[in-house]
């Protein structure tokens, strides 16, 4: 990959928006949608909306050949797979055996290939670029995720009604929320609230 850089700007289908950083760009992408009640959040839609998301910083991996029906499948799959291992983890239960498999299958395929410019100061990826090979390095880094020093920082939001799931890189290892504009405030706002109720 080539930039440290994660977060993404989230649509809420309640309305508005908020930046959310899982610190790992594999975890951003596991919140790019999802099943059953998870699918109002769906932002992949089409081939397309891949090659889009694909595209952005920090992978930045522009594609060269389109990307296919068949790819946007597999990439909701092992989106799927990688939501699923990193709420086990958070939990600290065993990864199911079919996420471990799809995260696995990904990461045969071959990955990107980073490739100098001419001129020695900047880097791209060698082309062609594949959907595919996107996500065997999102797949990669999964591995490297779940089974490095910092599986054990992977964490769900503190709020009793979110489900995100983020990595917590900081020094200190306290981060408690998605987002602190987020559910971060709005706990603050409860217990606020709450002390009113109680000096009333």
């Amino acid at each position: 990959m080539r930039g440290n850089a994660t977060g993404r700007l989230l649509q809420d289908p309640n309305g508005g928006s908020f930046w959310f950083d899982a610190g790992a760009v594999c975890l951003d992408f596991a919140h790019t949608g999802g099943e059953g009640h998870y699918a109002k959040f769906e932002s992949l839609h089409t081939p397309a909306d891949l090659g889009e998301w694909l595209a952005q910083p920090p992978l930045d991996a522009v594609m060269t050949v389109p990307v296919t029906a068949r790819e946007l499948v597999a990439a909701k799959a092992l989106r799927q797979a990688i939501w699923d291992a990193a709420h086990a983890q958070a939990a600290r239960g065993p990864l199911p055996a079919a996420a471990v498999a799809t995260i696995n299958r990904a990461a045969a395929a071959a990955p990107l290939v980073p490739e100098l410019a001419a001129d020695g100061t900047s880097a791209g990826w060698t082309t062609p670029v594949r959907a595919t090979q996107a996500l065997s390095n999102l797949a990669r880094e999964m591995i490297e995720l779940l089974s490095g020093p910092l599986s054990e920082r992977i964490r769900e939001c503190a709020s009793d009604t979110c489900p995100m799931v983020f990595v917590d890189s900081s020094r200190p290892n306290a981060r408690r929320w998605c987002a602190m504009e987020r559910c971060g405030n709005r706990h603050k706002l409860r217990a606020m609230r709450a002390r009113r109720a109680a000096d009333s």
